[in-house]
């Protein structure tokens, strides 16, 4: 009946969600009501700064003052207009991906999450080279999807859904000669994570992109790089592989590229693109009206507000912080990372560090069971940084005496 309250009302929101959802996510204490830049406020009004960032999507920060008001404008005119027909604000938004886009990738699929990205991609190389195998990286992840959970190295992932999509072969993260000598003139797409994010935030060594990119060159393979994770400022600057001055054929986006809104880009050179005849890959919804509206929000507030450079900035702040920190607690076996996408890899279990975050008011994320993963919004400030260092210091501190370590 009309105007009758939800059956869920009055409920507690943790029972009713563990009810209904199963247990396919790692749940932390905390029902989130609101947030605002790199804070969130629980149902009980407390406040949290937020280096977890929604698993890096509030990548300019929670209720963003330009992405708000797309979204509400936008939703005043027209939600969704789908890829049959044509919208002036997909094209502004896609004219502005391209623009800031690397060398040479002219053209877009949108789609809706970092895992169709992918998908988007596995299709493309395929169909443009017409090559039946794939090389990825161990340690790489590229999401859940079939096609994208066989890109993935974790054999936890891997194993429940076998057998994946054939052709596969992974070769180990930061050895030019081992991607080398595995691109062979059957290969059709090589994928790469700049940065790998779920496996511990490891940062490419110097000269392996770039021997990767020769590689592919030689052998007429597709370089494809996935940076759902580390793209779009991220690390200081707006593309990761940037950092090396390596350009791919296909680029994967995700995450934040819609200031929370779900949207996922597959960026490619022109003439991969037009390999791929009418019908052959669509999405219903990508490239709604809403999203893209978001999105031009989204890439505004990271060029004209500075959030890219203040990624680099505070990046560098927060790494200089972590470095201090691991020369007083010898649980601290490494830092890695750019800007603000860190890895700190402990001597132990991060569980009880996350709910001592928890506890005192800072929502932390991992990465495996002894990292701790930082990807918190790139609008946080120095005052924010020492906050989660102070924090930081006081959990290691801690864990250090119970566990005995000197």
């Amino acid at each position: 009946m009309s105007g009758e309250a939800p059956a869920s009302a009055g409920r507690d929101a943790r029972a009713v969600e563990d009810a209904a959802m199963g247990a396919m996510y790692q749940r932390f204490p905390v029902t989130v009501e609101r947030g605002e830049g790199a804070r969130v406020w629980d149902s009980s009004g407390r406040e949290y700064l937020d280096f977890m960032g929604g698993y890096g999507v509030a990548l300019v920060g929670h209720r963003n003052a330009r992405v708000t008001e797309a979204i509400r404008e936008q939703a005043g005119r027209i939600v969704t207009v789908h890829g049959s027909l044509y919208s002036n604000v997909r094209a502004a938004f896609l004219e502005r991906l391209v623009s800031l886009a690397p060398r040479g990738l002219e053209c877009a699929h949108l789609n809706n999450s970092g895992a169709e990205a992918v998908e988007a991609a596995i299709k493309f190389a395929r169909k443009f080279t017409r090559r039946p195998r794939i090389v990825a990286m161990r340690g790489s992840y590229h999401g859940k999807s079939m096609g994208a959970l066989s890109l993935t190295f974790s054999p936890k992932y891997r194993r429940p859904f076998e057998p994946l999509v054939e052709g596969v072969e992974f070769v180990p993260f930061g050895d030019a000669g081992a991607a080398r000598e595995a691109i062979t003139d059957d290969v059709g797409m090589v994928i790469v994570e700049p940065i790998q994010g779920e496996s511990g935030i490891h940062v490419a060594p110097d000269g392996f992109l770039r021997g990767v990119r020769e590689a592919c060159d030689e052998r007429g393979a597709v370089l494809a790089f996935d940076e759902i994770q580390a793209g779009l400022g991220r690390t200081g600057r707006m593309w990761a592989c940037d950092h090396d001055g390596v350009a791919p054929d296909i680029l994967c986006l995700a995450k934040g590229i819609a200031g929370g809104v779900p949207m996922g880009v597959t960026l490619a050179r022109a003439e991969i693109v037009a390999s791929m005849s009418r019908g052959e890959h669509s999405s219903t919804f990508g490239g709604n009206a809403l999203s893209c509206a978001a999105g031009s929000a989204t890439l505004e507030a990271l060029t004209a507000d500075g959030l890219v450079g203040n990624a680099a900035a505070v990046g560098r702040e927060l790494h200089d912080g972590l470095a201090r920190l691991a020369r007083s607690h010898p649980s601290i076996r490494e830092v890695r990372g750019r800007g603000l996408m860190v890895g700190i890899e402990l001597r132990f279990d991060v569980r009880e560090i996350i709910m001592g975050g928890i506890e005192r008011g800072v929502l932390l994320l991992y990465s495996g069971r002894n990292t701790l993963r930082l990807l918190p919004p790139l609008v946080i400030t120095r005052g924010d940084v020492a906050r989660v260092l102070g924090a930081l210091d006081g959990l290691l501190s801690e864990e250090e005496a119970r566990r005995g370590i000197a």
